[in-house]
């Protein structure tokens, strides 16, 4: 449990630091974040703010699909957009594209990590993925059809509100995947790590091991 919860607090405030590097690089970030961006320069609300505002509402979309939220889905709305904002408050400015480009790699990379770290701690799915999930069940949709449908109507909406669509849009979507899909075998709480001396059988449990 401590373990867990070590992971929640450090994987949330992670991952608001990533997307605040992704929105300095400025060369376009994921989907949600757009749509964020085009909220707040169109409410003049700072961007972090609108992020816990958007988990908000999200999460009350959750109430027809018959979804329930967790503790780690109230913690996603009360940390990642507050120490997204608290960071773009203290990272400066980047100028020069090679600059810019590895700021916006740097933030993919934290965003995948904190993914496996918040995931993997294993309280409760965040806003943005529990209207995806909750989507695929209530509708009978294939998961990737719900996402696509989701991510795709938020890209647009905020791409016409005024928020930065461009190669780090393209390179998000291209990487964070299989950077998630590295990082959170590693970090699930739920994964046992073979004893010296057995290995998992046909069941998952663990039986004696002899060497050969």
């Amino acid at each position: 449990m401590s373990r867990r919860i070590l992971q929640l607090l450090a994987g949330l405030p992670l991952y608001g630091i990533g997307c605040a590097l992704t929105v300095v690089a400025g060369l376009g970030v994921d989907p949600w974040t757009v749509l964020a961006q085009g909220v707040a320069r169109q409410t003049g609300i700072g961007i972090g703010w609108v992020v816990n505002g958007i988990g908000l509402v999200v999460m009350l979309l959750w109430i027809p699909l018959r979804q329930r939220p967790g503790i780690g889905t109230l913690a996603n709305i009360l940390l990642v957009g507050t120490s997204m904002q608290a960071a773009l408050w203290v990272l400066p400015s980047v100028d020069g594209f090679v600059l810019r480009l590895l700021v916006l790699l740097a933030g993919i990379v934290c965003v995948a990590i904190a993914s496996g770290l918040y995931i993997g701690a294993r309280f409760g799915a965040g806003p943005r993925d529990g209207l995806m999930t909750g989507t695929t069940s209530r509708f009978g949709w294939p998961t990737w059809v719900a996402r696509a449908t989701v991510e795709l109507t938020v890209l647009l909406a905020g791409w016409l509100l005024g928020g930065d669509v461009g190669i780090g849009t393209v390179l998000f979507a291209a990487l964070i995947g299989p950077l998630v899909h590295l990082s959170l075998p590693v970090l699930d709480t739920r994964r046992t790590a073979p004893v010296r001396g057995h290995r998992p059988n046909a069941t998952g449990t663990l039986e004696p091991h002899l060497p050969s």
